[in-house]
């Protein structure tokens, strides 16, 4: 098993291999968007660390082209472009997590452990009301259709299926789905919560005001006996 860092400035690059091999890590460097997209199929390769600013291809580049060419190997995104649409840019073409320059390396460390941890056992099918997700085939079904869904999309879906009738926190959200501690300044979970509110139905997802969202019951308002 290989971490994969593509990064083409030898001083940051030479920290994060440092580091990452005092922890134990297996590391590889490359420099290059072509040689990040040979290397992303390789099996043994478990997390790619991607820079977005490299000397051929632009990152976002490589990051589309390996995932519409199937490649399922993990993806963090370094990057020092820290504004909220190229975070969520990123995200969207299949980025797993996305972690702003400057950092630190402890904050690294901690999110390459949390995208190497095995994921729990995914089986069954969550319900509530009339929206299902079932966690094998991946399909969600919503008012007796079908509901295409996005990677994020899902994952959030499956949040709030996973805790029924519970107001979930923005950090609560951030953490669960995309693997961040809280941002002041992002707004990914009210842009994503809009694009399930769309696809559901827009009932289906409650604002509970000062305290976050709550998955309304099959996307019907409560009723008050």
């Amino acid at each position: 098993m290989r971490l994969l860092v593509v990064e083409d400035e030898e001083r940051i690059a030479a920290f994060l291999l440092k580091g990452l091999r005092a922890h134990g890590y297996a590391v590889e460097w490359v420099k290059t968007g072509w040689e990040a997209l040979r290397l992303g199929f390789e099996p043994d390769i478990a997390l790619m660390i991607l820079d977005l600013r490299l000397p051929d291809l632009d990152g976002l580049e490589v990051l589309g082209s390996l995932r519409e060419r199937g490649a399922t190997v993990p993806v963090l995104v370094l990057s020092a472009r820290a504004r909220v649409d190229d975070r969520v840019r990123g995200l969207d073409l299949g980025a797993d997590d996305y972690l702003p320059k400057p950092f630190a390396f402890e904050e690294l460390l901690a999110r390459v452990r949390a995208r190497l941890r095995p994921p729990a056992a995914a089986v069954g099918v969550l319900h509530a009301g009339d929206i299902s997700l079932d966690m094998l085939t991946r399909e969600v079904t919503a008012r007796g259709h079908k509901v295409s869904l996005s990677a994020r999309e899902f994952t959030l879906l499956q949040a709030f299926l996973s805790h029924p009738r519970q107001v979930l926190s923005r950090q609560e959200l951030l953490s669960m789905v995309w693997g961040m501690d809280f941002d002041p300044q992002t707004n990914l979970v009210d842009v994503y919560v809009g694009y399930l509110r769309r696809k559901l139905g827009e009932p289906a997802i409650e604002t509970v005001r000062g305290m976050g969202y709550r998955l309304r019951d099959g996307g019907r308002p409560a009723s008050h006996a």
